[in-house]
């Protein structure tokens, strides 16, 4: 499945036996090391090169897909899987009328359709209609106060995310009615309007004609092609959005990508919904591949996804078994035929220690627990 270099490593099982040992066979930090009981190997101090890069498994995709669905009807036209989903195009067609596609962060949730109605709905239909090259006139100025419609009217103040139905917007409506081949009536259906973040793709098709386009029409993910990487939550560390990673494409090719997105939403591992979601909790992270070309050949595929960390070179290191907890307090090495010899750790990577302290060089010769 997925490998991983951590900088997080554990010690509990080669340090605990390592210290029994050493407990039961002095109190004294340079006293010489009785013969272990059971059998040690040894190992040479090394000069190398230690990291705490990650690298974790991936899928080259489009993103999570999103299911689409309609007001009461049937459908009567669909798009092809991969087909575009771009402002001001019909997206599907409900009891033969179109489905128009608008940009924003607010769906339509009600029918627009008496002048002075205020609201982030009315926001999204007049930065719609001005993208699509429509003139909606000037908006009031947040702050100012407007009688919304109503039996009685009420007095509302102008928000920054506001818009308001003007008689100018209302023509713009108009407008954009006759050239996309709506009822030119000035009223905004939210049956006639799907509000998506930004371009989509159509991923799969959930509905045949004639299908209750309610039950879901069609799913949609995002334009752009993605890495979605599942990543423990206890080893996401330095990964923050906007970091930089290298991606291994199915082939060998490495490409830089950037942190897009990390999913807040734990879940047990995929495969293991009866692990310990504590400590195997994982999220998705999204990453964003740098150059598209890169890319461009791939629908979809296993990827490796490589998130930089620390790195000490040139640094002396041993496996981590070789250390000795002392009673005392801090770590020792076993020289082989020789004394304890207390040392300094620095990182721990790769299943490897940096050490330091008198008497440790490169190939000097220690024991290790196997």
């Amino acid at each position: 499945m997925r490998r991983r270099w951590t900088a997080v490593m554990c010690l509990a099982g080669a340090v605990g036996i390592a210290a029994a040992w050493w407990a039961g066979t002095s109190t004294n930090r340079t006293a010489d090391a009785a013969p272990p009981a059971t059998a040690v190997q040894t190992v040479a101090v090394t000069r190398t090169d230690l990291t705490t890069a990650q690298t974790y498994r991936g899928q080259l995709g489009y993103g999570t897909p999103r299911v689409i669905k309609g007001a009461e009807g049937a459908v009567t036209w669909l798009p092809a899987v991969g087909a575009n989903a771009e402002r001001g195009r019909t997206l599907y067609r409900n009891n033969d009328n179109p489905v128009i596609v608008f940009y924003g962060g607010t769906p339509l949730f009600r029918k627009l359709d008496t002048p002075n109605q205020i609201g982030r709905d009315v926001r999204v239909v007049i930065d719609n209609l001005r993208a699509l090259n429509y003139q909606v006139g000037l908006q009031p100025s947040p702050g100012r106060t407007v009688n919304e419609p109503g039996e009685s009217p009420v007095p509302v103040v102008v928000q920054k995310d506001d818009g308001i139905l003007t008689a100018d917007v209302i023509k713009a409506i108009k407008r954009w009615q006759t050239d996309a081949q709506l009822p030119v009536t000035g009223v905004i259906d939210p049956a006639r309007v799907v509000v998506l973040p930004g371009p989509a793709r159509v991923s799969a098709l959930n509905a045949q004609l004639g299908d209750p386009a309610a039950n879901g029409v069609l799913s949609l993910t995002g334009s752009e092609k993605l890495v979605t990487a599942p990543v423990r939550v206890a080893e996401l560390g330095a990964i923050k959005e906007g970091v930089t990673v290298e991606v291994e494409l199915p082939g060998g090719t490495r490409t830089p990508g950037t942190v897009k997105l990390i999913d807040r939403n734990a879940t047990a591992p995929e495969g293991d919904q009866n692990a310990d979601v504590t400590t195997a909790a994982e999220v998705s992270v999204v990453v964003a591949v740098t150059d598209p070309n890169a890319v461009k050949d791939l629908e979809s595929g296993v990827v490796q996804v490589s998130f930089a960390g620390q790195t000490r070179e040139d640094v002396l290191a041993v496996p981590v078994a070789a250390l000795l907890a002392l009673r005392e307090g801090g770590y020792a090495v076993q020289v082989s035929g020789g004394p304890l010899i207390a040392v300094q750790t620095g990182m721990f990577a790769m299943g490897m220690v940096e050490i330091s302290g008198d008497g440790i060089a490169e190939g000097v010769t220690v024991a290790t627990v196997s």
